[in-house]
């Protein structure tokens, strides 16, 4: 007998996320691609948007509209939608479906990985972003933190941070959760131009940026409060002051930051990694060692590596992530597995590029 599938789509037209999450759930061991939503290339085939996914299991799907999609619910019948959307345009889109599913009496979860559900509060949204949220009653059933920082199940929806965000937080998570470290937190982290989408702009199209390397807003950046929201959780004390500095890298994927953290007493970086690594034992993905990452260690998976250093009270951690895919598909994927109680690494125990 065939296993039974759980149907899922994905919003987010021809975007790189939307991308690699139908490249990733091709191969899903029981998540199957059943639409894949777009508004402006409703009709059209996704082979010609992603021409790489041809001959893959979602090779022969054409994007939908969202009142399409939602015409798929039924009663009492499990579906996955992911919202690989804009920010500023998924709250919207996530209101039209979920009124949709409670009137089919589906049982629909979302994983959003734009922004707009990142913020439990609609008006610490609306000061990060600049604007109302357009749908503060859903809110509530959103929870957003990275898997690795949640020892179970989202009650309803889940949310993955943003792709800064995930590699600044793994990295120091750890420190602040095992009370190892005091103080604010420093971090510089490079990013490829796959970060910036798909549509080219003055300082992000792949030419300009090549053999070049710049910051671009340092201090300023909207990662920077949802890091400090995260490393928040979960502590008696208010959130540690954090100070990111975003740059721009001459690459197309991957994250590598360099976190500077104070430790409360000196410490031996090899004893570091043993706490971090027996931290995050129950993730498959995390990873520590006193050797400094590369990307090409992570490019291409779902997997997260860190280096840590020591000098005295000084901890200098690196962390590198594949931003497309930890930072955003593959951190999508393991929160739909969670909520459909699946392993974390179902679909994601994938190998490296290598070379690319």
């Amino acid at each position: 007998m065939t296993a039974p599938t759980i149907p899922v789509a994905v919003l987010g037209g021809t975007g790189y996320v939307a991308g690699e999450l139908l490249r990733l759930l091709a191969g899903h061991p029981v998540f199957r691609v059943a639409a894949a939503g777009s508004t402006s290339q409703e009709g059209e085939p996704v082979r010609g948007a992603f021409p790489h996914l041809a001959g893959t299991a979602v090779d022969g799907l054409r994007f939908e509209s969202t009142l399409e999609l939602a015409r798929r619910f039924e009663p009492d019948a499990p579906f996955g939608v992911f919202t690989a959307t804009p920010h500023g345009a998924t709250a919207a889109l996530v209101e039209l479906l979920l009124t949709a599913a409670e009137a089919a009496r589906a049982r629909v979860r979302v994983v959003d990985l734009s922004a707009d559900f990142r913020y439990p509060d609609a008006a610490d949204y609306a000061a990060v972003y600049g604007h109302a949220h357009d749908a503060p009653a859903r809110l509530e059933a959103f929870h957003c933190s990275l898997p690795e920082q949640l020892r179970g199940k989202p009650p309803v929806h889940a949310v993955q941070p943003g792709c800064f965000t995930t590699a600044v937080t793994l990295g120091a998570w750890p420190f602040y959760a095992l009370d190892l470290v005091e103080g604010s937190l420093f971090a510089a982290a490079v990013t490829g131009s796959s970060g910036s989408g798909r549509s080219p702009g003055a300082g992000t199209h792949h030419p300009e940026r090549h053999s070049d390397l710049r910051a671009y807003s340092p201090l300023v950046h909207r990662h920077e409060p949802e890091v400090r929201r995260l490393l928040g959780l979960g502590r008696d004390g208010p959130a540690p002051e954090v100070e990111l500095v975003p740059c721009s890298g001459p690459f197309v994927r991957g994250i590598h930051a360099t976190l500077r953290l104070t430790l409360r007493t000196p410490t031996p970086a090899a004893e570091l990694v043993t706490r971090v690594n027996d931290f995050y034992a129950p993730s498959p993905f995390v990873r520590a060692s006193v050797e400094s990452p590369r990307l090409t260690e992570v490019v291409g998976t779902n997997r997260a590596r860190l280096g840590l250093t020591t000098r005295g009270r000084t901890l200098v951690v690196t962390a590198v992530i594949d931003n497309l895919i930890k930072g955003a598909a593959g951190g999508g994927i393991q929160w739909m597995n969670r909520l459909f109680d699946l392993p974390d690494d179902a679909g994601l125990t994938l190998g490296g590029l290598g070379w690319y």
